[in-house]
């Protein structure tokens, strides 16, 4: 019994963890949100990632299967030569497609309005 709660235990930190690591070129990639309007840049193809979105019987914690998706595709859009991508739609059995852009100067921004900032105060010890 203690080393299946244990084996329990084991399996389901590490459900959480993020195993997929950025390629060179990859921190460049710029990532824009589902639904952004992106007809100022072209597009230079599609991308499908997948990831094990369960452990056995165990579902991975569904940020790190998002994370892990983002990572692998930013990872493959410098083969395209694209600067920026696009999720098509929602993750779905730790699978998703995402649309690879060129923009170059054109790159999108994000814009942050006066209610969406933060202020930041440093802890006292």
């Amino acid at each position: 019994m203690r080393i299946a709660s244990l084996s329990a235990v084991l399996l389901l930190s590490l459900s959480a963890c993020t195993f997929v690591k950025m390629a060179p070129g990859a921190a460049q990639v710029q990532v824009v949100a589902l639904g952004k309007d992106m007809t100022a840049c072209e597009k230079a193809g599609e991308i499908e990632v997948s990831v094990k979105d369960r452990l056995g019987p165990y579902a991975r914690d569904e940020m790190s299967v998002r994370d892990e998706l983002e990572t692998l595709a930013r990872n493959e859009a410098p083969a395209l030569q694209a600067d920026v991508i696009q999720p098509k739609g929602e993750p779905a059995d730790g699978e998703q497609r995402f649309v690879a852009y060129r923009c170059g100067a054109a790159k999108p921004r994000a814009s942050v309005k006066a209610s969406d900032s933060a202020e930041t105060v440093p802890l006292k010890d």
